[in-house]
């Protein structure tokens, strides 16, 4: 599985001719597997350690693990996706996995989860697409009824497809 670190912030000094006795480094990692993140966390920490180490300095790693890895259950996925085409057919489509981190994990934690993307940005704007945390993101407004059929449907489906699975009473 692919894994992704990021340094995205670096703070260090306060003159360009001055060699700091400090610097901070912050950023994301990203992955798929709780795992994978474990063993990722721990070579972060021991590379950090080892390089200041042999140059005689300290290394001090604050990780902070920020949410667990959002995952679909597949049998869910495989249970619902029917009604997804029919509530937007030709407009369903099984994505491969994304890296972005949601609250919405927590709960997958404890039951089975699907968690979706509605797809709210019109054909034309898809080549110049912003993403969501942009100024300039975009809603195709239309779209939000979509998602409120799907979540309606998903929820009727799933509550009569357990009802079903119950017998009857």
């Amino acid at each position: 599985e692919p894994a992704v670190v990021t340094v995205g912030q670096i703070e260090a000094g306060v003159r360009a001719n001055i060699i700091p006795d400090r610097a901070r480094l912050v950023g994301t990692i990203r992955t798929f597997d709780e795992g994978m993140r474990e063993e990722i966390h721990a070579r972060v920490r021991q590379i950090a350690e080892n390089v200041a180490s042999a140059a005689g300095a300290r290394a001090v790693v604050t990780i902070e693990k920020g949410y667990p890895v959002t995952s679909n259950s597949p049998d869910l996925t495989a249970k619902m996706l029917p009604t997804l085409e029919r509530v937007a057919p030709g407009r369903t489509v099984e994505l491969r996995k994304v890296t972005g981190a949601e609250d919405f994990s927590y709960f997958q934690q404890r039951v089975p989860g699907l968690f979706i993307f509605l797809g709210i940005t019109p054909k034309q704007r898809l080549p110049r697409v912003e993403t969501n945390h942009s100024p300039r993101f975009y809603v195709d407004e239309p779209a939000l009824l979509t998602g409120a059929r799907a979540l309606l449907h998903l929820t009727a489906d799933y509550l009569h497809g357990a009802a079903a699975a119950a017998g009857p009473r």
